[in-house]
């Protein structure tokens, strides 16, 4: 699987936040739980989905969206 091919958005599910493969678990949950220190192996364990592949294209998304310019207004 293509990573950036895991990753819907579309504005009429989930808010239009980011989310795997069409499913209701968005990257947002994904970050939380492993900034809240589990493993990726605690989130597998957790569900039958997302798939490891999954949890990388969510990490791999949000370091696309925060890879912008920053414009200052001096």
């Amino acid at each position: 699987m293509n990573l950036n091919e895991g990753i819907s958005v579309d504005p009429e599910q989930c808010g239009g936040k980011p989310w795997i493969r069409g499913m209701r678990i968005r990257v947002k949950n994904v970050l939380e739980m492993l900034g809240f220190g589990m493993t990726e192996v605690d989130i597998l364990a957790e569900s039958s989905y997302p798939e490891a592949a999954d949890l990388r294209a969510s990490q791999l998304d949000a370091a696309w969206l925060t890879d912008h310019k920053v414009l200052r207004n001096v």
